[in-house]
């Protein structure tokens, strides 16, 4: 039983890295996506 609940502890706690990096990339690719649409509206409305 020891043995059992090791492992699934490793697993939970490797999905759970997994699922946050993978968070923190999505998060930084959206964030840099809007930046880079809002840049392009403020030089649409300048011109």
């Amino acid at each position: 039983m020891d043995e059992q609940l090791r492992i699934i502890l490793i697993i939970i706690v490797s999905v759970s890295i997994f699922g946050l990096l993978v968070f923190v990339y999505v998060k930084n690719y959206i964030r840099n996506k809007i930046n880079h649409l809002v840049e392009e509206e403020k030089k649409k409305k300048s011109k």
